[in-house]
């Protein structure tokens, strides 16, 4: 299947030395067609404040098939698990939750 790339933000600082422990985590998300263009600006300003404040956080790329657009898929790449399980608990991403929780149709974390 042909992706297309919505946005990609990421931060390479010292990814060479970060490669023990590295968590991958891919979100597939299927959102509500009425909420798409709402959610795209929810999670882009999520995932900036992820990269830009969590040292943790080596990258996200948010992502939709071109001709699927309301299927959302994220990879996630933390430094270790500890990174994730802090991003979790940080502002921006609860505010990503609880600001899309109506959105969202579908869930599924791989």
């Amino acid at each position: 299947m042909k992706y297309f790339l919505a946005f990609m933000l990421f931060t390479v600082t010292n990814l060479s030395a970060q490669t023990d422990g590295l968590m991958i985590r891919i979100a597939e998300i299927e959102i509500d067609s009425g909420y798409i263009e709402e959610y795209k600006t929810i999670l882009q300003e999520e995932s900036l404040a992820s990269v830009q404040l969590e040292p943790g956080v080596i990258a996200i790329f948010p992502m939709y098939q071109k001709q699927y657009p309301t299927q959302i898929r994220i990879l996630e790449i933390y430094a270790n698990k500890a990174a994730y399980e802090s991003h979790l608990k940080t502002p921006h991403f609860l505010k990503y939750k609880s600001s899309t929780l109506k959105m969202v149709k579908s869930l599924k974390l791989v």
